[in-house]
């Protein structure tokens, strides 16, 4: 086997033999714990980098090995899965060393950190996936590897909190796994494919085609948190700040939303899609979940919930991109993927952050704490500006593009969706801020942790400060070479330019 044969194997294993590691750590092993964590987290970025390089310069990446007659199991690096990757290697670093902070002196970290390393090895092998079923086990795997993460905690609202996510999860992938069934039935091994695999199917069975994409849709819709699939997000929110900065910004939204843009573009092909007339109803649900998750995110006190909407409302974005036909709107989708997820870590580190250190849990609680830590308060109206669409933010960036692709498509009402929304981002997201800046303190925080050097933990305080910067930077910096706008533009490009 050639290196890079074996490359993708080894991006994969780096994530797995670090979880594989931990679970046998004393919990007493701290320092040994911490060290592998960061190790393998670096480790992995590393080789992503080197192989996002490879891509780059036309390097093939590949492992396959034959699971049974016809059906192949496949690993395989191509520009959309590197976009993806990527991301998922750098906030993995990032979240990995603010939950060690978090963490600290909690029970049961090393089953904590090694189902955590799990996670985001399926969540690696969801980017690198080179055929539909390859796919499938990695996204059950994902399901799999952050239920344990859900219910860490092991209080009654956690664990009711897991049962809700297990019932959509298990839901979403039985009729995830029935719609790839009978594509397979129909035809054959499907794999990844640049323009899509059934853009050269035989004329025929487009009934039976497009309930399939029903299906598969209504499948990767539950991790989506497309409307109505989207009550376990929400729920989820018991579990630990880092857990839920990973569940928005990095696996299990992302592997929903990843997905469909999978089957609209290497399964189906953009426009065999749009032939069936599969797009537009596709871009009418991811509307409706926008302009839902934000009028809900309007009314909870409670903040992780607040963010938990404001994330059913931003993930969708993502699958607006893809369902407006043409490289622009494609464009915005697919930068949205990046950008959406180090906004909305952000906003979960800085949320952590105000719950671990002053108690603080609630919009009605926040009077006066941009005082209290500014830091903080700093990188989550940055991540907010982000979200609302400010220039010259990431957020704008995507916005502008999804745009100018519904103009371009000949659909306006999609930007009049992007205006009711960037309106009910400010609506929801400018009160808080007003809260925190301007408002006095009333009363005593309900927890008040010992200052030290920093306002809070180094460990806490460090990566939201670095992902508020990659915020402003993605805009900024959008032009350059090598940026997530360029490289969504290389991805763009290839689906429509064959």
């Amino acid at each position: 086997m050639s290196l890079s044969e074996a490359f993708p194997l080894l991006v994969l294993a780096v994530s797995l033999g670090t979880g594989v590691v931990i679970f046998f750590l004393a919990e007493r092993r701290h320092r040994l714990r911490s060290a592998l964590n960061l190790g393998g987290a670096t480790l992995k970025l590393v080789l992503v980098g080197v192989m996002l390089w490879g891509v780059f310069g036309q390097q093939h990446y590949e492992t396959r090995y034959e699971l049974l007659p016809g059906i192949d199991f496949a690993l395989r690096a191509d520009a959309l899965g590197m976009l993806f990757i990527t991301l998922s290697a750098v906030l993995w670093l990032l979240t990995t060393l603010y939950a060690i902070g978090y963490l600290e002196g909690s029970p049961h970290r090393s089953r904590f950190f090694g189902f955590f390393s799990l996670c985001i090895t399926a969540t690696t092998g969801i980017a690198l996936a080179g055929n539909l079923l390859t796919f499938f086990l990695f996204y059950e795997l994902l399901t799999l590897s952050t239920y344990p993460l859900v219910v860490h905690r092991g209080t009654d609202k956690a664990l009711h909190a897991g049962k809700i996510y297990l019932a959509y999860t298990q839901a979403g992938g039985a009729v995830l796994l029935v719609g790839i069934a009978w594509l397979y039935s129909l035809a054959g091994n499907v794999e990844f494919t640049q323009g899509g695999v059934l853009s050269q199917f035989p004329p025929g069975h487009h009934a039976a085609l497009a309930t399939i994409f029903v299906l598969l849709i209504a499948g990767l819709g539950v991790k989506a948190a497309l409307v109505p699939l989207h009550g376990w997000l929400p729920a989820a929110m018991a579990a630990p700040a880092p857990v839920s900065a990973l569940l928005h910004a990095v696996a299990v939204v992302k592997a929903g939303a990843f997905g469909i843009v999978r089957v609209v573009y290497n399964v189906y092909g953009i426009e065999f899609a749009a032939d069936l007339g599969l797009l537009v109803p596709l871009a009418i649900v991811a509307c409706v979940t926008i302009l839902y998750g934000s009028l809900r995110a309007l009314v909870q006190d409670d903040l992780k919930k607040r963010l938990a909407f404001s994330t059913v409302s931003q993930v969708s974005y993502i699958i607006v991109g893809v369902a407006v036909f043409g490289p622009i709107g494609t464009i915005g989708g697919l930068v949205h993927l990046v950008h959406q997820g180090i906004m909305k870590v952000t906003l979960f580190f800085c949320a952590g952050n105000l719950a671990e250190t002053l108690g603080v849990h609630h919009v009605s609680e926040m009077n006066g704490v941009g005082r209290r830590m500014p830091w903080t308060m700093a990188a989550f109206t940055v991540a907010a500006f982000g979200l609302i669409g400010v220039p010259p933010m990431a957020g704008f960036i995507s916005k502008w593009y999804l745009g100018l692709g519904a103009l371009a498509a000949h659909m306006p009402w999609v930007l009049g969706v992007l205006v009711a929304s960037s309106l009910l981002n400010a609506a929801y997201l400018l009160p808080i801020l007003h809260a925190a800046w301007f408002k006095p303190q009333e009363g005593p925080w309900p927890v008040e942790t010992p200052r030290g050097r920093f306002e809070t933990d180094w460990r806490l305080l460090g990566p939201p400060l670095v992902t508020a910067l990659l915020t402003v930077g993605a805009g900024l910096l959008a032009a350059m070479p090598f940026s997530p706008l360029d490289w969504a533009k290389l991805i763009a490009a290839r689906e429509y330019l064959r």
